[in-house]
């Protein structure tokens, strides 16, 4: 298949806005620069052409953009498919397991908010390819940080507000307390 190498800047680029996603529609692979957009258009394409499943796999070491990299390629989809308008599709998908994300984001050396989960989104199109639905599979990745930190980087997030609102009345009024007996390992 094709594969494209990309590179987190660790900024916002002006590449990803919507006339760069209607610049790449309709385009054939190889008739503009390397981007995810044209990946996402060739999926597209082939779903609409072919009419078969197509899968885009996004892969990477940590801070390397992989999120990132597939919130644009579902923006592409929800663009292109007629629906980022009216259903906001994109961050419908993205949020529907926010605590999920609260639990398994750290940060490490280079990502200030690195997700340690893998996820599998399947995007549902109807016959004129609009899209209709979407579900997100989430499996916890590094399991080895609950245990153990490596030196410059911090364990998941919500350790630590729970740490901190550990003193709070709410922190009780939630039953909260009797679950706080847990040793903290990673300070």
């Amino acid at each position: 298949g094709i594969v494209l190498v990309a590179i987190n800047p660790y900024e916002q680029l002006p590449i990803y806005e919507q006339d760069v996603i209607y610049a790449y529609s309709g385009q054939n692979m190889g008739d503009m620069d390397p981007h995810i957009f044209a990946v996402a258009e060739e999926a597209y394409k082939q779903m609409a052409r072919d009419e078969k499943n197509q899968s885009i796999i996004v892969s990477g070491e940590s801070g390397a953009g992989k999120t990132v990299s597939a919130k644009y390629a579902m923006r592409f989809f929800a663009t292109v498919g007629g629906s980022a308008s009216d259903s906001n599709i994109e961050a419908k998908v993205l949020a529907s397991s926010p605590i999920m994300e609260a639990i398994g984001n750290a940060k490490t050396t280079r990502n200030d908010n690195s997700s340690r989960f893998g996820k599998y989104i399947q995007i549902g199109f109807d016959k004129r390819y609009h899209i209709i639905g979407a579900n997100m599979r989430t499996y916890l990745l590094e399991k080895s940080r609950v245990v153990f930190q490596a030196e410059d980087e911090r364990n998941y997030h919500i350790f630590y507000q729970l740490c901190a609102s550990s003193s709070l009345p709410e922190f009780k009024d939630l039953g909260l307390s009797k679950f706080w007996h847990i040793p903290v390992l990673w300070w």
